[in-house]
């Protein structure tokens, strides 16, 4: 080694080292890393706490569902029943939107006595929900119409909208200690069960 290569050798050892910028301070210090451990695991109680209350739907929240689904589901048989071939499955229709007008009379009463139930104060995420569900149900209806299979597919349909509304029932009926909603949503479901084999063994050969 040469003095100029000692020199610089020596030199390199006893310079300075470049002092952090500020920002460059605050990252790497102990704090900033505890505040973003923070934040972290705040987002992660957001979420789960949101996830813990979405599955929650409050007992009103579920009979307004309930009561919205009873109404668009009788404006859909109310336009296309008439476009139906099969005398039974007609009178079967008529069946439908009779226990479903029935239980929606009853349902109404009550939600309006227990909750001043008013469709304008409904939540809009459960209007466009109920919306969105009638709008896909006209849509499979008037595809099948076109095709020239509206018999099967609206029995297909109509049985899967018994299923979903007894299902509700159900849910509905577990959860509330009022006896007078278990009276209606028992009654409905009672008649409802008798009335979705004739839908869904439906066949178009007869």
């Amino acid at each position: 080694m040469d003095g100029k290569e000692y020199l610089d050798q020596i030199s390199a050892e006893v310079r300075p080292n470049k002092p952090q910028s500020k920002i460059s301070r605050v990252f790497s210090s102990i704090y900033f890393k505890l505040g973003i451990g923070a934040l972290f695991a705040f987002i992660v109680i957001v979420i789960i706490g949101g996830i813990i209350s979405g599955g929650k739907t409050s007992l009103k929240d579920q009979t307004t569902i309930l009561k919205l689904h009873l109404d668009r589901t009788m404006e859909v048989i109310k336009e296309y029943q008439p476009l139906v071939k099969s005398s039974d499955l007609r009178s079967n229709s008529a069946s439908l939107y009779s226990i479903l007008s029935n239980t929606n009379n009853d349902l109404t009463d009550f939600i309006t006595a227990k909750y001043s139930f008013s469709e304008k104060s409904v939540s809009k995420n459960i209007t466009e929900e109920a919306d969105l569900e009638k709008d896909d149900l006209l849509s499979s209806l008037f595809e099948a119409k076109i095709n020239g299979n509206l018999d099967r597919i609206y029995a297909h349909k109509m049985a899967y909208e018994i299923s979903w509304i007894a299902t509700k029932e159900t849910s509905i009926i577990k959860a509330t200690t009022d006896q007078d909603l278990k009276d209606i949503l028992n009654t409905s479901y009672t008649s409802l069960d008798n009335l979705y084999s004739k839908f869904d063994e439906f066949s178009e050969a007869r």
